[in-house]
């Protein structure tokens, strides 16, 4: 008889940890650039001449300051929600579903690292 795991191995949440790590940097990246965005009045910053801040700028352009900001400030939650996911794999409880106490499926954690709900939860709240 199988026994249900009730955790991800150590190897498996190793595995996460690097891809949250990566996501994180780049969320990082992200909200710095959009901070700059908001804040950046004269527009004659360096950061003008730097190709990541090109593409951005391609489509921040057509941003007002405002919808900069809200996005700054969804960048800064996302980046929360990975860092509490990184605290639920050093505790030994990350992808385990806070409503059903199940594991959550591999391929979701991949697409949503920081999830906390199995996709049937997260579709009936």
């Amino acid at each position: 008889m199988e026994t249900k795991k009730t955790r991800y191995s150590d190897e498996e949440l190793q595995e996460f940890k690097e891809i949250i790590l990566e996501k994180l940097e780049k969320a990082k990246r992200d909200y710095e650039l959009l901070k700059a965005d908001v804040t950046n009045t004269d527009g004659n910053d360096v950061a003008d001449t730097s190709p990541t801040f090109k593409i951005l700028e391609e489509g921040a352009s057509t941003l007002g300051k405002e919808e900069a900001g809200r996005l700054a400030q969804r960048q800064q939650k996302f980046i929360q929600h990975l860092q509490a996911a990184l605290v639920r794999i050093e505790n030994k409880t990350y992808g385990i579903c806070r409503a059903t106490g199940q594991l959550i499926p591999k391929e979701r954690l991949r697409a949503v690292p920081h999830a906390t709900l199995g996709i049937d939860q997260k579709n009936t709240k």
